[in-house]
């Protein structure tokens, strides 16, 4: 995927969002570290464009006001992984800080991550995200499902299904992280 490809996808999944939840009530965007917290922030925003054109996205809204700002937060997992204890001896996990400046209570969570696989990192997401509170319901969006999963996880969106083999990797590169837009398939 190029950069033109990945917006799309975003405006995409943002439409789908606002559709299937009939508006923004009580949504709000949850990035899991790294790449997730950009591609979160990308679809509030384009979540917001999409309302500011069409009056019709904003139920549950004042009809009189203007586009709605969902509540974004980014989501560190490193603790709540399963693999933590099984790193080398001595090693020292590179834990980020977790930035969720709202409460989840009674919201409806978008998790956003960039790539699933075997569905840990959900896994670990989900149990670090319900320290935070009750949400009402979780989605999770991905912008790339590539199969082999270990644990019963499914995306409610999806950018892109790219079947891969194992001996592969899937890289995003997103602007904000890494100064470019791309999705590739790498041999191991």
């Amino acid at each position: 995927m190029d950069a033109d490809r990945i917006g799309r996808t975003l405006a995409r999944i943002a439409h789908e969002i606002l559709e299937r939840n009939r508006g923004v009530e009580d949504l709000a965007l949850v990035g899991i570290r790294t790449r997730g917290v950009p591609l979160a922030r990308r679809l509030a925003r384009a979540i917001r464009e999409i309302q500011r054109r069409d009056p019709s996205t904003k139920l549950g809204v004042d009809p009189g006001s203007s586009a709605v700002d969902i509540p974004t937060g980014a989501l560190d997992i490193t603790l709540y992984r399963d693999d933590l204890m099984r790193t080398a001896v001595g090693a020292q996990p590179v834990i980020r800080r977790t930035e969720i400046p709202f409460s989840i209570d009674d919201k409806r969570i978008l998790l956003v991550d960039d790539v699933l696989y075997t569905g840990r990192t959900i896994r670990a997401a989900l149990d670090a995200l319900i320290e935070f509170g009750r949400p009402k319901a979780i989605q999770l969006i991905v912008l790339v499902d590539r199969g082999h999963r270990e644990l019963p996880i499914k995306a409610d969106y999806v950018g892109k299904n790219l079947p891969t083999s194992v001996s592969q990797s899937v890289q995003v590169h997103l602007m904000e992280v890494d100064g470019r837009d791309e999705v590739e398939i790498l041999e191991s």
